[in-house]
């Protein structure tokens, strides 16, 4: 992939040089009707794209970054959800170029832990006024992801929810979704090694992160995207009922205040195994089946961050 430059040459470059190429997802929940704004923002802030690519089919969306790529651009910017974003983390991983993010999704997990802000004007301007940082990268298997790998509940949730739905309620309607679900779901045990130990749970829903949030929502306040380590934690056990008053008290209070308060398991790589076997829901795609290797490479990915942001 070549040398990296220093990450405050890189900074610098993306502030004055301003060779960008953009890429919105169309098809994101407010994709179709903000691109025109974005274009707008973007040059009311002295940028001039490279080259733009309004993407209405998802199909393309791979041949489409590598396409922006092949510009050289000092910063990708990417407009869409979590699973745009987290296609995107694919092919930036390791070279010389910084992803910036515009939250244009549902819940904006990845957004709200690079802590950007999520209005549109707020997220552009941290690309003249912020600076390049390098965080974490997942690996599950051998996918690349930003934020999340889950298991149980939510894969289906994430298979069922409707796109109107998302549309009327947005966030809210993965947990309402859950609701028609919940009551045929089947509990299902589960075993992480982590550093030689291995930690057996029932449950119905688990969650392996990288980022700091979920379905919009922190998970604690002390876990991070920037500090080499996957977090693992389970909602309610395999008792249906215990989901679902974990489920939403977290989603209205922020259950976890420290890594301290919840059930958690933390480590740079975990080996997941489940009785019976499951799909894993890695960022939106489910394509990856356990037993699963997740782990974590620190620095792997360079990104356009708010100047406060801790980068470690």
């Amino acid at each position: 992939m070549g040398e990296l430059r220093s990450k405050s040459e890189h900074t610098e470059a993306v502030r004055t040089g301003r060779r960008i190429c953009v890429v919105v997802n169309t098809r994101s929940r407010r994709g179709r009707r903000l691109y025109p704004e974005v274009v707008r923002t973007l040059r009311a802030e002295g940028f001039e794209p490279i080259r733009l690519y309004p993407l209405d089919d998802p199909r393309r969306l791979r041949a489409t970054l590598e396409a922006a790529l092949d510009a050289k651009p000092d910063l990708l910017v990417v407009g869409g959800g979590d699973g745009t974003l987290s296609a995107a983390v694919k092919h930036v991983a390791h070279r010389d170029v910084a992803l910036g993010v515009l939250p244009l999704g549902t819940t904006n997990n990845f957004a709200r832990s690079l802590g950007l802000p999520l209005d549109l004007p707020g997220a552009i301007r941290v690309f003249h006024t912020g600076k390049v940082a390098d965080i974490d990268l997942g690996i599950a298997g051998d996918r690349e992801f930003a934020n999340l790998a889950s298991f149980g509940v939510s894969v289906e949730v994430a298979g069922k929810v409707k796109p109107w739905l998302k549309r009327l309620l947005g966030r809210a309607a993965y947990p309402l979704t859950a609701l028609t679900i919940l009551p045929h779901h089947q509990p299902f045990r589960a075993f992480i090694t982590v550093d030689g130990h291995r930690h057996e749970l029932l449950t119905h829903q688990l969650n392996i992160a990288n980022g700091r949030f979920h379905g919009g929502w922190q998970v604690a306040k002390d876990i991070s995207i920037d500090n080499g380590r996957l977090v693992a934690y389970q909602l309610g056990s395999g008792k249906r009922l215990r989901l679902l008053v974990e489920t939403l008290t977290r989603a209205t209070t922020g259950r976890w205040s420290s890594l301290a308060g919840g059930p958690f398991v933390v480590g740079r790589e975990m080996l997941l195994e489940t009785e019976p076997p499951m799909a894993a829901d890695v960022d939106g795609e489910v394509r990856l089946m356990t037993p699963i290797t997740i782990r974590t490479v620190p620095n792997g990915l360079r990104v356009m961050v708010p100047d406060h942001f801790v980068d470690s």
